[in-house]
């Protein structure tokens, strides 16, 4: 399986941190965010990466490289202007699949699904749990609702499946930005911006989303504040001050 990490946003909510720092490269326990996905995805055996960029992007690619220092190989999808999630997903699918919409492949012709991670997270979660051959068009690894997202986004029924609305009475528990999908999840999509929510709405509508719950460590790196919490925490853990 291939794998995309998300590191394109411009990361409004971290400012100043990220007025000239990407958000993915801040440091949390002495380790860039996004170092820990990868060297999480290669210790799963999950080695060829695309990393789409946009916001001080050139920072990135500069620290990351090519990824052979971590055992990957990382192709760089380009995106100048963000391009939301679904939006990027979809720019990067020749780099991920071979085809796309629009390039001259078809999308059903290489229906392979691959890994998608959110670039601002922290997790523990192992990544080679993730499903190589997901029921549906979707796979989703939910966690605990945090304090920030009480609400919560989807509901996890019993038998996996995944559902915008869950019955009378029951919880739902939050996207962690982790997840599995088949290009075909992005078959209608023309270029340009686009947000990844309506599309798994609409999939779960016709019962195409499976989902797992995540009982570890999870963390929204989405504040300032946040990120301190979490750096002492990763600190406190390995005995530094």
């Amino acid at each position: 399986m291939k794998a995309m990490i998300l590191a394109a946003g411009l990361g409004t909510r971290m400012r100043p941190l990220t007025d000239h720092t990407p958000k993915p490269l801040l440091h949390v326990g002495g380790r860039s965010l996004i170092e820990y996905h990868v060297r999480g995805l290669a210790a799963a055996g999950i080695t060829e990466l695309v990393i789409n960029t946009a916001w001080l992007g050139e920072q990135l690619e500069q620290a990351l490289g090519d990824g052979r220092q971590f055992g990957v190989q990382i192709a760089w999808s380009r995106e100048g202007e963000p391009l939301e999630t679904a939006g990027g997903i979809r720019q990067a699918l020749p780099l991920l699949c071979g085809v796309c919409g629009v390039c001259g492949g078809s999308i059903e012709s290489d229906d392979t699904p691959f890994a998608v991670v959110n670039g601002d997270i922290w997790t523990d979660f192992d990544f080679s749990q993730l499903p190589a051959n997901p029921a549906g068009l979707a796979h989703l690894v939910l966690v605990d609702n945090p304090p920030q997202h009480e609400a919560g986004d989807f509901y996890l029924a019993a038998d996996g499946q995944v559902h915008d609305n869950p019955p009378a009475g029951e919880p739902r528990l939050t996207f962690s930005g982790i997840g599995v999908y088949r290009p075909s999840l992005f078959r209608h999509l023309s270029e340009g911006s686009a947000r990844l929510a309506p599309l798994l709405r609409d999939a779960m509508a016709g019962q195409a989303v499976t989902g797992s719950h995540h009982r570890g460590r999870w963390y929204d790196v989405g504040t300032p504040a946040r990120l301190h919490a979490l750096d002492q925490q990763l600190r406190n853990d390995h005995g530094q001050s």
